[in-house]
């Protein structure tokens, strides 16, 4: 229950200091952000993937920072409750008119949380639900843009206000071939609209500011005719031989959005003022997609954490079955289970693992940091991680509680009637790709061992060696992308040896079942591959089509040398077919 009274004269300065330390990380991570543009025009393609994971250390760095100011100016843990519930009074005051009060509470909560030691399903005093609303948020400020840019195109114009859309973002430098672009832009326009009629309220609406990733800028919008809107994004890159930009395609509805803003992919650097108006935008033109997945995209993933897990905690409420096991193949090194009405799974990192397995908890920990950090490039599931999550126990089977006790002793601990593992990593569910080929079609399985190749050189282009390539490592998303979601074994691809396997020289070894030639720390040998992955013929017959270069060390140590070399590859969250034909010559 909270004080009638404010009586405590610390509980303002500590509201003040809070307040202060998440505006200095948000006035940092939109530096970040909005210096992506410059990047992005010179072309620091390695600058850029810096600063995406750098940008990602920075909220625990803010936290710690405020923490420790908290703790010297007011020894902040061993205040009594009763401050604390004051200082949020205070904090939900100076929120009033702030520009980011959902970002602001998480960090409040974050803290607070650090500074308390306690389990904070427990706490009273944070913000389990919101206490500001983000609805209609605005900079007002006069030389502020606005969220988003409307234009009011004639059938006439429509040429003209589509190059005014790409141009208005100012890059500092030129197009190649901007009408060429325009007319791509507006054939496509046509194309996915068909034969509509124009209504008086015909607008193309576009986000502000560009989102960065990779290699491209996207420009990010819908159109708007009648009842009718169409999301659209269209991706501008730039030319390596002279510096100059294009508009490559031209994407067009929900589901194109959706791969754009994968879960696979790495997040946006977007320059926002106001994150929820973005948001609020966003989820217009991908209603299917959480808000808490959204805010990930653009970076503000520990307020995306806070969304999901409020949203967890709602569906909880609203469902009845229980936490079992997950469907599957067993891993050696995490224990995963599932909630069959919830499309997550929760990984849990065992205490104990089987002697092939030369490995350590903060090893494990440390490749999924890296994923973290990294341009997942559309191939690998994003994770969110927690400490200290409650758990109703009467939701666990038994068997899961069993395994738990028996694989995680050291992560487990029962409260009252609350089950709290913790430590976890919280992922999207898939259907795992061995599963999936089992049950497929003829015509499935050469789609899904395709996808499986491409995923695997989607990775290999982003510097990364997935270890273990089993196929029930990698996951097939609703979209038919195939992911990979298992990251014990990881490692950049520059820190392998990528080796051939030498000629045996004598019949004993030729004839020896056992690996008879020195190994190496990070020793990959290509080559044996087949015999763990291409047992079914169907997928053998399939695979060597397409991907025999995979079973080939010439292939990885070839593309280990030319990312030595400084190269960053392209890669696109759309097919190469919806590229745009070049202007002719």
């Amino acid at each position: 229950m909270f004080p009638t009274r404010l009586t405590d004269t610390r509980a303002f300065d500590i509201a003040q200091a809070l307040l202060g330390g998440f505006d200095r990380h948000y006035r940092l991570f939109r530096a970040v952000s909005a210096e992506a543009k410059a990047r992005f025009e010179r072309g620091d393609w390695p600058g850029q993937q810096r600063a995406q994971a750098l940008r990602i250390e920075f909220y625990d760095a803010r936290v710690a920072e405020a923490s420790a100011l908290l703790e010297r100016s007011f020894a902040a843990s061993s205040l009594p409750m009763e401050v604390w519930q004051q200082v949020k009074l205070h904090y939900i005051g100076l929120l009033t008119d702030h520009h980011q009060p959902e970002l602001a509470e998480t960090f409040f909560n974050s803290v607070c949380t650090r500074i308390l030691h306690h389990a904070y399903f427990h706490n009273e005093f944070i913000f389990v639900r919101p206490a500001i609303s983000t609805e209609y948020i605005e900079n007002d400020e006069p030389a502020a843009l606005p969220t988003y840019r409307a234009y009011y195109p004639t059938p006439a114009t429509l040429r003209e206000t589509l190059a005014r859309v790409i141009t208005n973002f100012q890059l500092e430098g030129e197009f190649a071939h901007l009408e060429w672009d325009v007319e791509q832009i507006l054939a496509a326009v046509q194309r996915q609209l068909g034969e509509f009629r124009w209504r008086a309220n015909f607008q193309l609406q576009v986000l502000s500011s560009l989102f960065y990733r990779n290699k491209g800028a996207y420009v990010v919008g819908k159109i708007i005719n009648g009842f009718s809107e169409t999301p659209f994004a269209l991706p501008i890159l730039r030319r390596e031989v002279d510096g100059r930009f294009f508009v490559d395609a031209a994407l067009f509805g929900e589901d194109d959005l959706l791969i754009l803003f994968s879960f696979a992919r790495a997040y946006f650097l977007v320059d926002m003022e106001v994150p929820s108006a973005y948001v609020q935008f966003l989820r217009s033109m991908m209603p299917r997609k959480p808000r808490s997945e959204i805010y990930a995209a653009l970076g503000l993933q520990k307020q995306g954490k806070n969304l999901f897990y409020r949203d967890f905690l709602y569906h909880l409420r609203h469902s009845s079955d229980r936490f079992r096991i997950a469907p599957g193949i067993k891993g050696m090194v995490m224990l995963v289970f599932d909630l069959p009405s919830w499309p997550f799974v929760f990984k849990v990192i065992k205490d104990f693992y089987p002697p092939q397995k030369d490995t350590s908890r903060e090893q494990i920990q440390g490749k999924y940091l890296l994923v973290k950090s990294h341009d997942r490039v559309g191939r690998m599931a994003d994770t969110l991680e927690y400490t200290r999550v409650a758990f109703p126990r009467h939701r666990f089977e038994e068997e899961l509680v069993q395994e738990l006790k028996h694989y995680c002793p050291s992560l487990i601990e029962e409260s009252g009637d609350d089950l709290v593992i913790r430590h976890l990593y919280i992922e999207r569910r898939m259907v795992p790709l061995n599963i999936y080929l089992q049950e497929a079609t003829p015509e499935q399985i050469e789609r899904a061992v395709i996808e499986y190749g491409n995923a695997i050189k989607d990775l290999v282009a982003a510097n990364i060696f997935p270890g273990d390539m089993l196929w029930k490592n990698f996951g097939v998303t609703r979209h038919g992308k195939v992911v990979f979601y298992d990251y014990d074994e990881i490692e950049y691809l520059t820190d392998c040896n990528f080796r051939r396997v030498p000629a045996p020289r004598n019949e004993e070894e030729e004839m020896s079942g056992e690996v008879w030639w020195p190994v190496a720390p990070r020793d990959v040998f290509p080559e044996t591959f087949g015999p763990f992955l291409l047992g079914d013929p169907r997928v053998r017959e399939c695979f060597m089509r397409h991907h025999a270069d995979l079973l080939d060390a010439g292939f990885w140590q070839a593309h280990k040398e030319r990312i030595l070399a400084g190269h960053v590859h392209d890669v696109f969250p759309y097919d190469v077919s919806r590229r745009f034909a070049p202007p002719p010559v």
